[in-house]
């Protein structure tokens, strides 16, 4: 029998910001590069680029490119729901889903991010769920960093990266 427990994690954070640019943080290009990604192309159903600014909608496809990586290495995917206001679910790695949700509590914009899908791997190096949930921890600090203060704290140069590998 599959244990289900790695099959999917969810990770939440609460941030001082208001809810529509946490939104916008997520659902533009240029608001993911922010504090996310190098490069966050996104492309609507005709395969026209969305500009910076624009947002994304659902069946876009994306082609993303991380800081400390050349260009051939892209994660490539599909925006599976983005309603505008407090909800964005989009394919990941290894086939699996990502939902991304906005609330408000206590004066706090809450996000609650969850993965899902995620394919067992028997090697515990390349285990996508533990690999995936220490990635979002770290960037959903980012974002708080970013939006709250406006500090980046993702490595941008790339002769550091044989470090940390």
């Amino acid at each position: 029998m599959e244990d289900i427990r790695w099959k999917k994690f969810k990770l939440y954070g609460d941030y001082n910001v208001d809810m529509r640019s946490l939104y916008l943080a997520w659902a533009t290009p240029g608001g993911l590069e922010k504090w996310f990604l190098r490069k966050a192309d996104f492309f609507t159903v005709p395969q026209r680029l969305r500009t910076c600014d624009e947002q994304i909608s659902k069946e876009d496809t994306y082609e993303w490119h991380w800081h400390g990586y050349d260009n051939t290495v892209v994660e490539k995917g599909q925006v599976l729901e983005a309603n505008g206001l407090d909800l964005i679910k989009f394919t990941f790695t290894g086939g699996s889903t990502v939902t991304v949700s906005f609330s408000t509590r206590n004066g706090l914009t809450i996000i609650d991010l969850v993965q899902e899908n995620i394919p067992q791997e028997s090697d515990p190096e390349k285990n996508l769920l533990v690999q995936c949930q220490i990635g979002w921890t770290f960037y959903l600090a980012n974002l708080k960093s970013v939006m709250e203060g406006g500090k980046d704290l993702r490595n941008k140069r790339v002769e550091l990266v044989s470090c940390f590998k």
